[in-house]
């Protein structure tokens, strides 16, 4: 029998940890994007398959020199890309030993520690977004599955009401389930329902306004003619705008149809742990379920999310999955497994534990306000910009930009896209682009916990630096 030596062990996992803290302690002098291409990055790993091992130690050694130049900077002070959190040093202390302990959270017996940490922190995440006390909480890998699972449930639970067992028998010849939903909702719904066989076209889309939200005049209208099975779904925080469906207004009228109704709110949830931005999350609680990620606003480490719904039967009956060599729970205990679609998966638990009892209520409430009220200032000094357009109300961190706003939409486009290039080869800060309303943006997405006001003001500078250098490459006078 081969067993590992301490000695080897404690070389090798010294070693990586030297080269983790010196990547982390590094970043603040590192370019925001990537000095090498997903090209450049395949060549550098590409090599035919090992016919024998190697020294471990070499291995970690040549996965941190293959892959230093293609890694990205989400735990960075000025990643505005996309709504990443930054992963906190105490989550990802604690995501380390939850790699080191090797533990599955599946049940009780295969980790009790496991199972009492996510306990606990499904007991504070309810009470940090004040959602119902009695409602259950799924820990999946991010919001894609959060909405997964919730509308699984919701499927479940509209079709028993109709005498229809989907968990037993299927879809094939049940009742159709009507699914109403904006026409802006993130894409990781449309998978989820494409997952559930509820299908990605088979749905009522609600129109739109010009910052996302669902028009509640034509909305009502469709929800009265709703008829049992269906499923309603919002949106707290548009990818793009950040805005929020109104929720006083929808909620009460789907719920008068029967109909379940569903939230999305990957990183808008977290707005009701902030007393500044909680009113725009206002009748958000009277809904079924909700999706929220970790790895946003808690800043966890990735493979972190969170689904809730309040009918725990209807969550355990679409998820919990039993055989004769898995042990029960005791009567009323709180099985990890009975709420997510995973059997033997990683304790996430530790690091929302971690990161909850790190920040605490007040640490999380003080840095939604922070960011927002940096996305406020970033959009101020830009739009002082002739031709730069913040095109979104700013209620929350999402800032969206159109370059050349002036100029024909073409032109724009054009300009908006070549501003985002030049932002990134600049390497101040990194940006995102989008399509919206027909027209090429930049996203800044103001979320990562090192992000300070310093940080918020370069950012917008480098972007003013970046926009004036195009217009004056492209033959025009920058301001």
């Amino acid at each position: 029998m081969v067993r590992t030596a301490p000695h080897t062990v404690e070389h090798l996992w010294r070693r990586a940890c030297d080269a983790a803290i010196t990547f982390r302690t590094g970043v603040v002098d590192r370019p925001a994007p990537p000095r090498q291409d997903y090209a450049s990055s395949l060549r550098a790993f590409d090599a035919p398959l090992p016919a024998s091992g190697t020294d471990p130690e070499e291995v970690v050694d040549d996965l941190v020199r293959l892959a230093d130049a293609g890694l990205m900077t989400p735990t960075g002070a000025r990643f505005f890309g996309w709504v990443i959190g930054g992963s906190h040093p105490a989550g990802v202390a604690a995501d380390w030993l939850t790699s080191a302990w090797g533990q599955n959270a599946g049940n009780h017996q295969a980790s009790p520690a496991a199972s009492a940490a996510e306990t606990v922190s499904a007991r504070w995440l309810l009470e940090l977004l004040d959602l119902p006390r009695e409602a259950s909480v799924g820990f999946v890998t991010g919001a894609t599955m959060a909405n997964f699972t919730a509308l699984a449930a919701a499927r479940g639970e509209v079709l028993r009401r109709v005498g229809w067992d989907v968990e037993r028998d299927g879809l094939f010849g049940a009742p159709p389930v009507e699914v109403v939903i904006g026409a802006e909702a993130h894409t990781t719904v449309y998978a989820a329902l494409q997952l559930l066989g509820l299908g990605r076209e088979r749905v009522t889309r609600l129109p739109v306004d010009d910052q996302g939200r669902i028009v509640v005049g034509p909305a009502h209208e469709v929800l009265a003619r709703l008829e049992e099975p269906a499923i309603v779904v919002l949106q707290a925080g548009h990818v793009n705008t950040g805005a929020f469906d109104d929720f006083a207004a929808l909620v009460p009228a789907a719920a008068a149809t029967g109909a379940w109704i569903h939230v999305d709110g990957a990183f808008g949830l977290w707005a009701r742990a902030c007393d500044e931005t909680a009113g725009l999350t206002s009748g958000l609680e009277d809904a079924d379920s909700w999706a929220v990620d970790g790895h946003k606003w808690l800043q966890t480490p990735y493979d972190s999310g969170f689904v809730v719904v309040r009918d725990e039967r209807a969550h355990r009956q679409a998820m919990t999955i039993s055989a004769s060599y898995l042990p029960m729970s005791g009567d009323g205990d709180r099985d990890p497994s009975h709420y997510v679609p995973e059997l033997s998966r990683r304790a996430r638990g530790f690091a929302t534990w971690t990161m909850i009892r790190t920040l605490g209520r007040d640490g999380i409430a003080a840095m939604v306000a922070r960011h927002c009220a940096y996305a406020r200032l970033i959009a101020t000094t830009l739009q002082a910009e002739p031709g730069v357009a913040v095109l979104n109300e700013v209620d929350l961190n999402q800032v969206l930009v159109r370059f050349g706003d002036d100029r024909r939409d073409l032109d724009g486009d054009r300009l908006t896209r070549a501003t985002i290039e030049r932002i990134r080869a600049d390497g101040v800060c990194f940006t995102g682009g989008a399509h919206w309303l027909g027209r090429e943006v930049m996203r800044l997405s103001v979320i990562g916990f090192e992000t300070d006001e310093g940080d918020a003001v370069r950012s917008a500078q480098a972007v003013l630096a970046a926009y004036r250098h195009v217009l004056e490459s492209d033959g025009q006078p920058g301001s």
